[in-house]
């Protein structure tokens, strides 16, 4: 094992067997904090040489006799024709905020084990590292600044996470703080440009829903790329507000490309929009983003035959109430330009198991979404 990655190892032990609460940080108080687009030089000095293959493996040694990952394939696309120093893996995921997992969500065919921190911390990971993204969009993330941040930053990655006004998570005793959406990028791969944390709207009334979004310009290409991740109002009875609040998105991801693309190039402007949207397609929400004058489209559609189809489920848990095997996660992409290339496929009801997610298998009741995007060509 390399030192780099030994440090790395030493570091990622002691930094996620931590439980205790953290205390609120001062960035919370600003609707809008900065992003720190630079490692802490002690930091990277102490973490240089972190290598991902390895501590890939040492997320696997330590989760040791857990049974074997979901095995997922890509479907590729365009034959693999991409440039790779232009293409962009994306991928989207609601985590589970380690509060809610142990406290208010109540996954009843969970065992208990399962929902340990120092088990999960190792599996997402794992399943961060496995697929190598190069634009990480999350949300019920509880844990950023003494896990993800500092884990993924010594990995090369820049971020910046906005926490919900009023997370569930400070209902839960002992918890790490509230939880929110998080967005992080290769710094080897994109510039940063600009970030705005942004408090969704209903009719003008501020809500608990957040979203980040950043613009970041493709090193390789020059192009700018503008990529959100939010997480809108979950349970039925309230798709009016997730209407809404996906309008007041829009709005702000519109307002962010004018400012800097100017109003004759944004169009031109690639933009992402990742999430837990809570959603089904049927709803006012799903139809207004389809609808919408950006001309976005779900990349997850891909992988059904007729190319219109999003899959069955991105989310599949058993509670109190009763199983819930539905579709909330979406992918949003540029129809005019982005090029789909690749889309993970889902794991299999038999792969998942009768107990559904989470499980020892696998540490969040939602599921990854990975694609990977090029550019297209400036007509």
């Amino acid at each position: 094992m390399g030192g780099g990655a030994t440090r790395l190892y030493s570091t990622l032990t002691q930094t996620l067997s931590s439980s205790s609460p953290l205390p609120l940080p001062p960035s919370h108080l600003d609707p809008h904090p900065p992003v720190d687009t630079n490692l802490d030089p002690a930091f990277c000095q102490e973490q240089k040489g972190s290598d991902p293959v390895e501590l890939l493996q040492q997320c696997e040694e330590a989760l040791g006799d857990r049974p074997p990952r979901f095995h997922r394939k890509f479907t590729y696309l365009n034959d693999g024709n991409s440039a790779p120093s232009s293409s962009m893996r994306v991928m989207q995921w609601n985590i589970l905020a380690q509060a809610l997992g142990e406290g208010l969500d109540s996954f009843v065919q969970c065992p208990p084990e399962a929902l340990s921190w120092s088990r999960r911390k190792y599996l997402i990971l794992e399943e961060i590292l496995s697929y190598r993204p190069h634009i990480l969009c999350l949300q019920e993330v509880d844990h950023f600044y003494d896990t993800f941040q500092p884990v993924l930053a010594s990995l090369g990655y820049s971020s910046n996470f906005c926490p919900k006004p009023w997370s569930p998570c400070l209902d839960v005793e002992g918890n790490n703080g509230p939880d929110g959406c998080a967005l992080f990028f290769d710094r080897t791969r994109y510039e940063f440009l600009d970030s705005v944390n942004i408090r969704l709207s209903a009719m003008r009334i501020p809500t608990n829903q957040v979203s980040v979004v950043t613009m970041l310009r493709c090193r390789s290409t020059g192009r700018c790329v503008c990529v959100a991740v939010t997480h809108l109002k979950a349970r039925s009875g309230w798709e009016w507000l997730r209407s809404a609040q996906g309008s007041n998105l829009l709005q702000h991801l519109q307002s962010l490309i004018q400012k800097h693309a100017g109003p004759t190039d944004a169009p031109n402007t690639p933009l992402l929009i990742c999430g837990d949207f809570n959603a089904v397609p049927t709803e006012e929400v799903y139809r207004r983003i389809m609808a919408s004058p950006l001309r976005l489209d779900s990349a997850y559609k891909k992988l059904s035959q007729d190319g219109l189809t999003e899959p069955e489920y991105t989310t599949w848990k058993i509670r109190p109430t009763g199983e819930c095997c539905t579709t909330l996660d979406y992918i949003w992409y540029s129809l005019d330009t982005l090029r789909v290339d690749a889309v993970l496929d889902m794991p299999t009801e038999e792969q998942i198991g009768p107990n559904r997610l989470p499980s020892f298998s696998y540490p969040s009741d939602h599921l990854s979404l990975v694609c990977d995007f090029s550019f297209k060509e400036k007509e």
